[in-house]
């Protein structure tokens, strides 16, 4: 990844922010980064921030690119592939989307064939070093690509390949929209606790301590999800008495329900993105 001469991205939203961020930290020069975006205020931060170059438009800033982030809106992804397809000749950049929902097939007939596109999809936590992004790329894009794509990703976040492009709108679901989940958890929580009369900066803290706590005993921990809330949860002790209130509730069919239509609403979208 440091050997990229020219890294391009389209858009300099807080995405791309992230991205450029990380990727300094891990070695590549600031100088190596070209960005160019509509807002003259956000080129200014970022280059006050980072000291990239930027570009005064797409055109020039994917010129002699080996790779090219796009992180624009679904909404303008179409129009800005049009702008970009004949600039990429010669030997093409690896193009990265981060845009949420496009579907491969629209980026590579936006593209052409020639130009290789790894479809990503990172997730807010991203935006503090912490994210989770899953990568799909078809059979066509090259292990030295797909290596430099996942190197890109990861300096924000850990990373996965999914085999089938229709299990990125799980992907969606479940890491993309994951942290609402939590956060909302989380939030019911807190005000359980600040109803049975703990001061709210207490409830909060502990929520978040808790929250973060069990979060790093499982990623640190070879055992499974269930053994470890097997671990915490004594016979006829406090969390046996909560946690049989949540299984009574359901929450297990309220969560797969809940993934299940985020899932059909990120298919959704990515046919209507890709009919743009």
């Amino acid at each position: 990844m440091n050997n990229i001469r020219k890294l391009a991205f389209i858009g300099g939203g807080n995405m791309a922010a992230a991205l450029i961020g990380g990727l300094i930290k891990r070695g590549l020069p600031a100088g190596n980064v070209v960005v160019a975006d509509p807002s003259p205020d956000q080129l200014q931060r970022l280059t006050a921030q980072f000291r990239i170059r930027t570009a005064a438009d797409n055109a020039l800033a994917v010129s002699g690119a080996e790779v090219v982030v796009l992180a624009v809106k679904p909404q303008q992804m179409r129009a800005v592939a049009a702008g970009l397809a004949a600039h990429l000749g010669g030997q093409p950049p690896l193009v990265i989307s981060v845009a949420a929902g496009i579907p491969h097939a629209a980026l590579a007939r936006w593209f052409g064939p020639r130009v290789a596109v790894v479809r990503t999809m990172p997730n807010r936590p991203a935006l503090n070093g912490f994210g989770a992004t899953g990568l799909y790329a078809p059979p066509s894009v090259g292990a030295a690509q797909r290596a430099l794509a996942e190197s890109i990703m990861a300096a924000v976040s850990a990373t996965v390949w999914v085999e089938h492009e229709s299990q990125m709108d799980t992907v969606t679901a479940l890491s993309g929209s994951g942290p609402a989940y939590f956060f909302l958890f989380m939030e019911a929580l807190e005000a359980a606790a600040h109803e049975r009369g703990l001061p709210d900066e207490v409830a909060h803290r502990l929520t978040l301590e808790t929250a973060y706590g069990a979060a790093q005993m499982a990623r640190q921990s070879t055992e499974s999800l269930a053994t470890l809330r097997e671990q915490v949860t004594s016979k006829g002790g406090t969390t046996a008495a909560a946690l049989e209130v949540l299984d009574a509730a359901g929450l297990r069919a309220i969560v797969a329900h809940a993934v299940a239509a985020a899932d059909r609403r990120s298919a959704e979208l990515g046919a209507e993105y890709g009919a743009l």
